[in-house]
């Protein structure tokens, strides 16, 4: 094989590991739209600052806190696994020991990136989660 051959050949290669990471990141990341009714008694723990409910599916946690409503994924960005919520402790992934504060910021092991985090708006009684 010459120089040129092997120069192609290496690029291609490149190539496809970066399209493949590329599209494995994309897996992972989950695209919702949905809502909750705070008047409905299965959402009454978000009333008070620090409640929260596991919501669509069991794939995002949405929480009351002191700065309004947040949504995260419980959806681990190394490799989809279901991550436990530990409070104020944060979050947990028990596939491969991925850690990340309460916030959904990595602080330990493999997960690339942080918790994906969904937009809530509040029309009445009601809250939209899109993202």
């Amino acid at each position: 094989m010459d120089r040129k051959d092997f120069l192609v050949s290496a690029c291609a290669l490149c190539g496809f590991g970066i399209a493949a990471t590329v599209l494995d990141s994309c897996a992972k990341t989950q695209v919702v739209n949905f809502t909750l009714d705070l008047s409905n008694a299965s959402n009454a723990a978000l009333r008070n600052v620090g409640g929260y409910v596991i919501a669509n599916g069991g794939n995002v946690i949405v929480e009351n806190t002191s700065s309004g409503y947040v949504a995260i994924s419980l959806i681990c960005t190394h490799n989809g696994c279901t991550v436990s919520y530990r409070g104020s402790s944060g979050f947990y992934c028990p596939c491969h020991g991925g850690s990340y504060d309460a916030s959904g910021n990595v602080t330990g092991g493999p997960p690339p990136t942080p918790l994906a985090r969904y937009t809530v708006t509040q029309s009445g009684t009601v809250l939209t989660i899109k993202g």
